[in-house]
C-alpha cells in the first residue's frame, strides 16, 4: 500500500553534478516515481513555486546558493516537503544544521541504489504522515473558527452596543480583506490566495504608502529574521504570483510597487513610482 502511494509522488533532485542527477533519476523513475532534476538552487526554487514536490534529494556543495542555504528556505517556505541530504562533503556542522531543519536523512556519496531507495521510501511515508496530521489540524482550526464566529454573532445579537466594535476587515480602493475568514475580494471577486500570499498582502496593505524591506516582510509573514538576499529570494515568487492574481481582476496597474534593491510598497495613488519589471 505504501508503494502505491509513493508512486504518485514527485521527487526533485538538486545536484550540480549532471551525472548524479541522471543516475538518480533513472533509479527512481524505474521505481515508478515522477522525478525532476536541476543543477542549482535558483532553478529548484522556481520549480517549487510551481510544482507540488513531495521529497527533495539535495546536494550541499553547489555554487552560488549552497545546499544549506536552499535547505533553510525550503524548510521555511515548504515545511511539509521532505529533504534527504546526499553529499560527498559531509561535516559535523552541516549534519547538525540539517538535523535542526528537520531533514529526514543525511547520506554520504557514494550511496547504493538500495540505500537511497530505502531512504526515499521512508521519507515519503513520513510525508504522508505529516499531510494527514496537517489535514487534521486544519479541520480542527476550521471548527474552532466557526465556533468563534457563532459566539461573536451571538454576542452581537444579545448586546446591540457591541455592534460598534470594528470588524476585522481592511479595505482600500476596491480591495476588501477579511482577516478573520482569511479572504480577499477585489472588485467583488474573491482572490484565490495561498496562506503566504494572503499574509504578504495583509502586511503590504496595512503599511500602504510605506516601503517594506525584504527582511521586514519576511519577519512579518514568517516570523524570523534573515539576510536581505535570502529574504528577497524567499518572497520574490510570492509577490509575482500575488501580482498576477490581483491584475486578473482589474484593469488598473498592480498597486504592489517594487523599490529597487530595497523592498515593496502598496500604493493606492494613481501615479505610481517607476519600477523595474521584475517582482
Amino acid at each position: 500500500m505504501t508503494q502505491d502511494i509513493a508512486r504518485t509522488e514527485t521527487i526533485l533532485i538538486v545536484d550540480d553534478e549532471k551525472s548524479i542527477c541522471t543516475s538518480l533519476r533513472d533509479v527512481l523513475a524505474h521505481d515508478g516515481h515522477r522525478v525532476l532534476s536541476v543543477t542549482n538552487g535558483a532553478t529548484a526554487l522556481q520549480i517549487l513555486a510551481h510544482e507540488a514536490v513531495d521529497l527533495i534529494v539535495l546536494d550541499l556543495n553547489m555554487p552560488e546558493m549552497n545546499g544549506l542555504e536552499l535547505m533553510h528556505i525550503i524548510h521555511t517556505q515548504w515545511p511539509l516537503t521532505v529533504i534527504v541530504i546526499l553529499t560527498g562533503y559531509g561535516t559535523l556542522d552541516s549534519a547538525l544544521s540539517a538535523l535542526r531543519h528537520g531533514v529526514h536523512d543525511y547520506l554520504l556519496k557514494p550511496v547504493s541504489p538500495d540505500e537511497i531507495k530505502s531512504s526515499i521510501r521512508q521519507g515519503l511515508e513520513k510525508r504522508q504522515r505529516m499531510l494527514r496530521r496537517n489535514k487534521l489540524l486544519t479541520h480542527i482550526e476550521n471548527n474552532v473558527r466557526e465556533l468563534t464566529q457563532d459566539h461573536i454573532q451571538g454576542v452581537l445579537a444579545l448586546d446591540p452596543l457591541s455592534k460598534s466594535i470594528p470588524p476585522a476587515v481592511i479595505q482600500t480602493d476596491n480591495l476588501v480583506i477579511d482577516l478573520q475568514q482569511h479572504r480577499a475580494m477585489l472588485n467583488s471577486h474573491e482572490i484565490d490566495l495561498t496562506p503566504t500570499e494572503f499574509n504578504t498582502l495583509v502586511v503590504l496593505v496595512e503599511n500602504r504608502e510605506r516601503v517594506m524591506s525584504y527582511t521586514s516582510i519576511v519577519q512579518e509573514t514568517h516570523g524570523y529574521a534573515c539576510s536581505k538576499q535570502e529574504a528577497r529570494a524567499l518572497i520574490k515568487t510570492h509577490i509575482s504570483h500575488l501580482r498576477q492574481k490581483l491584475e486578473f481582476h482589474t484593469q488598473n496597474p498592480c498597486p504592489i510597487v517594487n523599490i529597487r534593491s530595497v523592498g515593496y510598497m502598496w500604493s493606492d495613488t494613481k501615479t505610481r513610482r517607476a519600477t523595474e519589471a521584475e517582482p
